[in-house]
Order: C-alpha cells, then structure tokens, then sequence
C-alpha cells in the first residue's frame, strides 16, 4: 500500500504545482495590469515598483492554493479513471476510499501549512504593502508637460499652457500661465519664450521666461485692469515634485494586518467592552427603578471584571505560542491594551472599591433620614468651595487695586444657590431623560463591541476556512473526477470556476452578514466549507456504491446529468403546484 499511496501523491504534485504557477501568475498579471500605469506615473524607481508586485503574491497564494488543490485533484483523478488504473484498483479489492486517502492526508499537510502562511507571513505582507501605498500615495506625480494643452500645474491653483516644448533643452515658447493662488486677484502671465527646470531637491519647478507681461484683475473691482511689462521673470511654483520617502516602521494595524494572536487579544478587548457595557445598562436600570421607588441613590456595588472568553483563535495563539516560542507572544504584546472602563455615569459599574455604610431603612446612625444627611454634607462641600472661591476674588481684587486698575469683579453666587444645586445633583443624573439618554449612549456601546468583536472574529475564521479549504476540495474534487473520467480540461475549468464562484461568493456574502450582526462569524465563513463538505461526501458515498466504469461518464454526461437533475426538481414542483389547485 505504500507504493500505491506514493503514486497517487506523485500524481498530484505536478498538476499541483502547475496550477499554483499558472493561477498565481494570472493573477499577478491582472494586479500589474491595473496598478503598473498608476506607478510609473508616480515617478518611482524600479525597485519601488518591484517590491510592491512582490508584496502583492502572498495575498494572491492565499487565494489560488485551494484553487490549485482543486484543479489539481480533478485533473489528476479524471487522468488516473480514464486510464483504467482506478477501475484496476477497484478490481482488486481497492475500494475509492483508500484510494483518495493518501491525497486527503495531503491536503491536511497543505492545510497546515496555509495556515501558518496565513497567519504569519500574509499579515506582514499585507502590512508593509498597506505601508507602501500609503508612501506611494504621499508622493506626488512628477511633472511633466504637454504641448498645446491646459496643464494643471497644481490643481485648482495654477494652470501652464505652452505652444511648443523642446525636449533636449527644455525651452518653452508661448507661454500662458494662469495663477488663481490668490482668491481676491486673479493672474494671468503671457511670455514670448522660456527655459524650465526643477531645483536640485526636485520638488521646486522654476521657469525663466522672457519677453512677456503679466494681467492681474482684482475679484473686487473686475473693471480695473493692471498689466506689468517685464523682459525676464523667474516663477517659481513649489510642491510639484518630490521624493519618496519609505516609512521604516508603522505602529497601525488593520485586521487584515494581525495575526491570530494579536486579532484574539482584540476581540478579548471587545468581550469586555461588551460585558462591561451590559453590566452598565443592568445597574442604570436597576438605579432608575431604586430611586423612583425610594428617592434614595442605590449603594455602590463591586463589579468583578470580566474573563477572557475560550475560542478557537485563543486556543489556537497558545498552540502557536508552544510552537513558536515567543513570537506570537511578542507580537500580541504589541497590539494596545485592552481599554480601562469608561464613565458613563452609571456609577454602579465602577470597579474601584468605595466605603459603604449601613444605614436603617428610614433612619442613619445619627437619626437624620438619607437625603437630609446628603444636604449636609453637600452643604459643607458647598461651603468649602465657595470660600476657596471668595479667597481667590479677594486676592485678585487686592492685586488689581495694586496695580491701579479699576475693573469690575464677578460676585460669587449665594450660598444657598450653590447648596441647592449640589442637593439636586442626584436627582438631575437619575431623571427620566437623563436615564434615556444613559442607555442610548450604552446600547451604543453594545453594539460597538459586538462590531468590533465581529470584525476579529470573522478574520480569525476567514483563516480557518481558507486553509480547511485545501481538505474541503479533495473531498468535492475526487469523487466528480472519478464519476466523470473522461471530462478532460472541459471538465477541469467547468467544475473549477463553479466551485471557486460559489466558494468565494458565500464567503464575501458572509462576511457581509457578520459585519450587518446578521450572522454569527462562525458560519458566515464556515457555511461553503460545509456545503461542499456535505457534497462531497454524498458523491463519495455514490462513487463508492457505483458499478460504473471509465468507458463512459464524459463533461458531456454529467452537464446531463445537471439539466436532468434540475428537471426532475422543476417537475416535482409542477405536481404539487397541480395537487394544491385540486385539493383548493
């Protein structure tokens, strides 16, 4: 069984290793394709231009293995029943399972390793092409000049207009330079000839014209006229070139930046952002509904912070962590901290500890009621400040009567104003409105957390199921091309672009819903590893029950196969439309 199990994986590396190429490529060419007139036209050097196409295959790998496992599996499979080496097999005793075994074991070894891929090499490389862009982006276009063409030196300011441009010598003649820099005059410059050039820093253009005048109308006075004669101005025209200049280290990180350890320590973050902000709502509620019923503040409670929630990306970061050492470690260390809680006035989620004391129901220790003892120690609180008040008046009055400066001083307010105000405080935090307001500002809260730990989350399973992929498509793959043996490259493409469009598709329109808190992040990207999954296994099932052979099963039959399927389900339809009718 060893050599059997040799020669099927030996028959799938090369058709493999030929799609990867052949797809990544394609790829490759379609990405320079739209980006490579954009860079050029930056005036960036070759190097530049090359590290961004190379920054670009490891995101375009991630995308075409599981492409390549799939056309892989159908060539290799389709080759190896049209031959008869499978109905062989089977004749001895080989049933199609044993025979797709050694290829599922491979595509798990596959899986692994895209799942490292994905999580340690693909989000550097997609941090520093996301670096570089920005980089490229900063740098403005080189400037270049057309003939008998407005050119937009910098746009919506100055505008250069030229009959004629000696490449060699860079000399202009008829030169027509409009200058709307200053919004109250508008300029407008006429040369008989010119000499253009950049500065040594390449970021200045300076034209020496010669021979020309210069029309300046004022937006205020339209009717008024200015004209300036000159035999030779040098305008110069800033910010029009510059060098690229490459960031070396950029501390921002996108989802799409992290690896699984630093996207778990955010969704941690999000877990308790959420649960603090449910604690929230909880102890508003409760402190709304206390203080009606009784007019008393409810004591402050001790809120124990929340634990970390068990997922399969926490389980997989302390795999990666035993495996790795300290890498993902180091890295998860960089991503920010989770956030302190914040005050939104429900002061019953605090989780500083406070002194409380016992009081009777009606009654304190010194029996005064509640509110009253609240006045008093308001009051003192309001006498305190207002004679720090008063103090502050008095010397600034001192030193202003010092000075010789008479100005009036603001009063403080009475005593008995400020005491009210104090007294009231509890009641304004806990009225209705106020309570409204509370719990809109937390509900928003809620749901920002869940659409931070749904964008996390839908990340970290993106990766499971990218990589799951390479296993899901054995599965789906094997049985068709031994069902259909002589479907050929017809075969290949068709059943390859179906599989891809439908996977790629449920997994966008996935993400979508799990961004929209439609659906969990889970299925939203685990849903079309589960359908093909269910798929392949059914046709496995069928494959492994079949007496057919390879003298038949062609791209032709199973595209009969689909339209008779399909029949058979619109004719199904049909009936129990007709039984409805009749039984209405």
């Amino acid at each position: 069984m060893k050599i059997l199990t040799r020669y099927v994986v030996r028959e799938h590396v090369g058709p493999l290793l030929f799609a990867l190429s052949a797809l990544t490529t394609l790829l490759l060419l379609n990405q320079v394709a739209k980006q490579f007139g954009a860079l050029v036209g930056k005036g960036l050097s070759w190097g530049i231009i090359g590290e961004f196409f190379y920054l670009s295959v490891p995101f375009i790998v991630a995308m075409t293995l599981p492409m390549a496992v799939l056309v892989a599996v159908l060539y290799a499979f389709s080759r190896l029943a049209a031959e008869n080496e499978v109905t062989a097999l089977r004749a001895s005793g080989v049933s199609v399972v044993r025979i797709v075994q050694p290829v599922m074991v491979g595509g798990a070894a596959l899986a692994l390793i895209m799942l490292l891929f994905n999580d340690q090499v693909l989000p550097r490389a997609n941090h520093r092409l996301r670096t570089l862009q920005t980089d490229i982006a900063r740098k403005k276009p080189t400037f270049a000049l057309r003939e008998q063409v407005i050119n937009e030196v910098i746009p919506g300011k100055i505008f250069l207009k030229t009959g004629h441009i000696d490449p060699a010598t860079n000399k202009l003649r008829e030169v027509v330079i409009y200058n709307f820099e200053d919004p109250t005059h508008r300029k407008t410059i006429y040369a008989d000839s010119g000499q253009m050039g950049l500065t040594a820093d390449q970021s200045t253009l300076q034209m020496m014209l010669y021979s020309g005048y210069v029309l300046e109308v004022p937006r205020d006075d339209p009717q008024t006229l200015q004209r300036l004669y000159f035999t030779t101005d040098l305008v110069r025209v800033r910010g029009v070139a510059n060098q690229f200049q490459k960031t070396e280290k950029d501390s921002y990180k996108s989802e799409r930046e992290m690896t699984v350890c630093e996207m778990d320590a955010q969704y941690q973050n999000g877990v308790h952002q959420l649960e603090r902000a449910r604690a929230d709502l909880a102890n508003a509620l409760v402190d709304a509904v206390h203080y009606a019923a009784t007019g008393e503040r409810r004591a402050t409670t001790q809120v124990e912070p929340p634990a970390d929630r068990t997922t399969s990306g926490a389980l997989y970061c302390r795999l990666i962590t035993k495996l790795l050492g300290g890498v993902a470690t180091a890295e998860a260390a960089e991503v920010p901290s989770r956030s302190a809680p914040r005050d939104t006035g429900a002061s019953s989620a605090s989780t500083t500890k406070t002194p409380q004391r016992k009081n009777l129901p009606g009654k304190n220790a010194h029996g005064k009621s509640g509110q009253a003892q609240r006045e008093s120690t308001l009051s003192k609180a309001a006498q305190a400040k207002l004679a720090a008040q008063r103090d502050s008046l008095r010397r600034a009055l001192m030193e202003r009567l010092a000075q010789g400066k008479n100005q009036p001083v603001i009063e403080p307010p009475p005593a008995g104003v400020v005491a009210r105000a104090a007294a009231n405080a509890a009641a304004i935090t806990l009225s209705p409105q106020a309570t409204a307001n509370q719990i809109d500002i937390i509900r928003a809260r809620i749901t920002g957390a869940r659409s931070t730990m749904s964008r996390y989350e839908v990340e970290i399973q993106k990766k499971f199921a990218l990589a799951a992929a390479c296993i899901v498509f054995v599965l789906f793959g094997a049985p068709i091309a031994l069902r259909f043996p002589r479907g050929g490259v017809g075969l290949v493409i068709g059943v390859s672009m179906i599989a891809f469009s439908l996977y790629y598709v449920c997994l966008i329109a996935g993400e979508a819903l799990a961004h929209r808190l439609i659906l969990s992040p889970f299925w939203a990207m685990w849903a079309a590893n589960a359908i093909f999954t269910v798929s392949g296994i059914f046709l496995l099932v069928r494959v492994q029950h079949s007496g057919a052979t390879a003298r038949g099963g062609d791209a032709g039959e199973m595209w009969e196969a689909v339209r008779g399927w399909f029949a058979r389900q619109a004719r199904r339809v049909g009936i129990r439309a007709e039984r409805r009718q009749r039984i209405a």
